[in-house]
């Protein structure tokens, strides 16, 4: 005969099960602090297996990238200054050279005055080109010769060594996800497996007689399993690896056994049913018998969500969702998924799309709907847009891009302060908490890598020291990286500033002229010399830094109004200096220790010169900015900044 338990006492079941509804902050307070901090687990990966995890440690540029000055379309190498009269009436004519460069072909031949080289897309610029005219603005004249009936300027078409991504700069930072932009620039740089933070394998379980898999038939009084399929793609969504185990009957033994293989073999254990009222909800009680410190909470104020049980188990989390899937879902991602991400070393959550304005103009093409990367940073009235602005052959353009905006067919520019709409990359990507934008130093990485390491994003916006005090001004950065001498004072940077900005001092670097070791024409001799000797030599060329730089006024200076060979050459970075000249492209330029010792090239001082900060007065009590403040005075960073070859000021 089959005896009919006796209903429990509902009071004292509903006593039992729901002893304390506590608000959603402590509730997820409670859990955190019984899981955290806890140590990240770490493993190693092949780029192919690295998609969706986070890194475990900074990465850092082996190389750079390109790592050579290369052409960004099919035309001819030219130097520009043949063509500055060039025009639709007044087409200049132009020898070519003997050779035509693809990609994987190193040039022979230089490109001399009133000649031009025919060039593949990627192919290296040879020797005394200074630009590269599209095909489609030509016209062959004979078989020797073109046409050309557009003027150039100085490095149009042309992607600088190191332009892209800079030998020693931090390539990726620790608990960055890794997502196709990212494996891109890993593999662009040589780098073929990382160190990555372990996805958290994630045992899901369901319960309840009355749970049917899809695909099989239903019974009377039988649902599919819904919760189970949502909640593993929700785990795999957010960091972890789910493993689905099935639907468990309201059998308090399997049930037991089950929870008890799983937490044996997984990271973490979601169930959902079996956390409200009835005498068939088992799991809750299972619970207190798996491991200290058991339940943490049993009842949590939301709406839907209020039967929510979180638990922590020998160090592992258990988490019993509420049965109905909206319930279970609403929990999962405002309750769970914030744990879930911290254990897969991922950051929180953040909508797919923003609205964002635009600081300065950005030109487009009639004609053609353009799409253009952005970097979204906190200005004082919302969200500002800043253009990448590194070209389309940039892996970075990319990869450290927030999200894009779509300029019509129909215009040619969006007008500096129009707002509009930024889709996201990723629903992952939040505003940085400190934005730097000016001059870019390897050293500012070894700075900021304190400010990283505690969980504090930093956006660095390289666009020169003039082009960040412009943008210091406008109130769209909190510090801006400058190094401008003035020559009335002669002082460093507290000239240019204005009401509203402040001088933090940074580091000084030896600013000097670099050369091939072994150049008779440089050796031994001072700085003023070195360009005496190279100016009285025509066959010596410079390479050149791009107008708004520090360290162009420093040249223009030393040059004393005087052009010389290889003047309009103007990569915007130290590093791609120092390449032109190791790779022959130029004989000489100027750049600063630490870049031309990497490189092994021979360096000759000239002058220390103060890479400091436009502090914007208005935010300087912000968490982020006090913490780099911080930072910079640190001794751990002082050391690191003496170890790369800066003196901290």
């Amino acid at each position: 005969m089959t005896m009919i338990p006796k209903s429990p006492d509902r009071s004292a079941l509903e006593q039992e099960q729901f002893l304390k509804v506590l608000s959603r902050e402590e509730a997820l307070a409670r859990f955190e602090a019984a899981l955290f901090p806890r140590a990240l687990q770490t493993e190693t990966r092949k780029l192919a297996a690295a998609l969706g995890t986070a890194l475990a440690e900074d990465v850092t540029a082996p190389i750079d990238v390109p790592p050579f000055d290369r052409s960004n379309v099919d035309g001819f190498a030219v130097r520009s200054a043949d063509l500055a009269a060039a025009g639709e009436g007044a087409p200049v004519r132009l020898a070519l050279n003997g050779e035509t460069i693809h990609c994987g072909t190193a040039p022979i031949l230089q490109v001399a005055a009133g000649t031009a080289t025919a060039i593949a897309t990627g192919g290296p610029l040879p020797r005394g080109a200074d630009a590269v005219v599209m095909v489609e603005h030509t016209q062959p004249a004979g078989q020797d010769a073109i046409d050309v009936r557009r003027a150039v300027s100085p490095g149009l078409f042309v992607s600088y060594a190191g332009s892209d991504i800079a030998r020693g700069e931090a390539l990726l930072r620790a608990g960055t996800i890794i997502g196709s932009r990212e494996i891109g620039m890993l593999a662009a740089c040589g780098v073929a497996e990382v160190s990555v933070v372990h996805r958290p394998r994630v045992a899901v379980i369901s319960t309840g007689d009355e749970l049917v898999q899809p695909g099989q038939v239903l019974g009377p009084a039988e649902i599919y399993d819904t919760n189970g399929a949502i909640v593993a793609a929700a785990i795999d969504e957010n960091g972890g690896e789910a493993v689905f185990l099935g639907a468990i009957p309201d059998d308090e033994v399997k049930l037991e056994a089950a929870m008890r293989d799983a937490l044996a073999d997984a990271d973490m254990l979601v169930l959902s049913g079996g956390t409200s009222k009835g005498a068939g909800d088992l799991s809750h009680r299972i619970i207190g018998r798996l491991g200290a410190p058991g339940i943490i909470a049993h009842g949590v104020a939301l709406k839907p969500g209020k039967p929510l049980c979180l638990a922590v188990c020998d160090g592992k989390p258990v988490v019993i969702l509420p049965g109905f899937p909206t319930s279970a879902m609403f929990t999962f991602h405002d309750m769970i998924v914030p744990v879930l991400r911290r254990m897969a070393g991922l950051p929180p959550r953040s909508d797919a799309k923003v609205n964002a304005t635009v600081p300065v103009r950005i030109a487009s093409e009639l004609g053609r709907t353009e799409f253009v990367m952005v970097s979204l940073v906190e200005g004082s009235a919302g969200l500002i847009a800043y253009p990448t602005g590194k070209g389309s052959g940039a892996i970075t353009s990319f990869a450290q891009a927030d999200g894009f905006l779509r300029i019509d067919a129909l215009a040619d520019q969006m007008p500096a302060g129009t707002e509009t709409e930024v889709t996201l990359f990723t629903p992952h990507v939040r505003v940085p908490d400190l934005v730097i934008v000016g001059s870019h130093c390897t050293g500012l990485d070894l700075v900021t890598a304190q400010l990283a390491h505690a969980s504090l994003t930093v956006r660095s916006i390289a666009v020169g020291s003039l082009g960040g005090l412009a943008a210091a001004k406008r109130g769209e950065c909190d510090l801006a990286p400058i190094h401008l001498f003035d020559d009335r004072s002669e002082t460093y940077n507290t000239p240019y500033l204005v009401e509203g900005l402040e001088l933090v001092a940074g580091w000084r670097r030896m600013q000097g002229i670099v050369f091939r070791k072994g150049d008779k024409r440089f050796e031994g001799l001072s700085a003023k010399e070195a360009v005496a000797a190279a100016l009285a030599d025509p066959t010596c060329i410079m390479v050149n830094r791009n107008q708004g730089a520090g360290t162009r006024i420093l040249i223009d200076r030393l040059l004393g109004g005087v052009r010389p060979e290889g003047y309009w050459n103007q990569p915007r970075s130290h590093n791609a200096v120092a390449a032109a000249v190791a790779q022959h492209r130029a004989d000489w330029g100027m750049t600063i220790a630490p870049v031309a010792h990497a490189v092994g090239l021979g360096f000759i001082p000239l002058a220390e010169e103060h890479y400091d900060f436009a502090l914007v007065t208005a935010r300087k009590d912000r968490p982020a900015v006090r913490a780099f403040l911080d930072a910079l005075g640190s001794s751990a960073a002082r050391a690191a900044l003496e170890r790369a070859g800066f003196r901290p000021a």
